[in-house]
């Protein structure tokens, strides 16, 4: 395999990011338990297994990456002349931080740090803007993205049940550049 290059997103790469597979699969989910009382809110986040493996789509539609790809930057990941993955964020959301609303490592890829190396290239585009934080978005059915944000020592930091089209619920993640 050739080095994966990280680089500033092309239209010429845009047909292949679309095509990739953007769907997960995954035998847990994160549920969030919500109890309002007056003068109160707790909220419990809990990953929960499923009795079975299921098949997630993304959040957003692919096809729509053509057209909305200019609005906000983005890098790919290249393998040779190949786009296998992408990232998108901006700095136009949270003041002095940089938001990661997607990440997409096509299936072959997937599980060789890729999206990691991507979190990483972005983390230094902030710096390099003096931007404090960088926070990322994920669907609370996507598991393993969250245990990688875990792992990369991101803590959670909110939600919002009505973010995404697909109605799941949305779950942020933050940590100080």
């Amino acid at each position: 395999m050739a080095e994966i290059e990280i680089r500033n997103t092309v239209s010429t790469d845009l047909p292949r990011l679309t095509a990739l597979d953007h769907s997960i699969e995954t035998d847990y989910v994160w549920q969030l338990d919500l109890r309002r009382e007056p003068g109160q809110i707790e909220a419990l986040l809990r990953e929960v297994r499923l009795p079975r493996t299921i098949r997630l789509d993304y959040p957003r539609p692919a096809v729509e990456l053509p057209d909305t790809w200019h609005l906000r930057p983005m890098f790919s990941a290249m393998n040779g002349m190949e786009a296998v993955a992408y990232i998108r964020f901006t700095d136009a959301f949270v003041p002095h931080a940089v938001w990661i609303t997607d990440v997409v490592v096509g299936r072959p890829m997937r599980g060789q740090g890729l999206a990691r190396k991507l979190i990483t290239a972005v983390e230094k585009w902030g710096i390099q803007r003096g931007l404090r934080r960088v926070i990322i978005e994920a669907p609370s059915k996507n598991a393993p993205a969250i245990r990688m944000f875990h792992k990369l020592g991101f803590e959670f930091c909110g939600y919002n049940d009505q973010y995404y089209f697909t109605r799941d619920v949305a779950l942020f993640f933050s940590r100080a550049l």
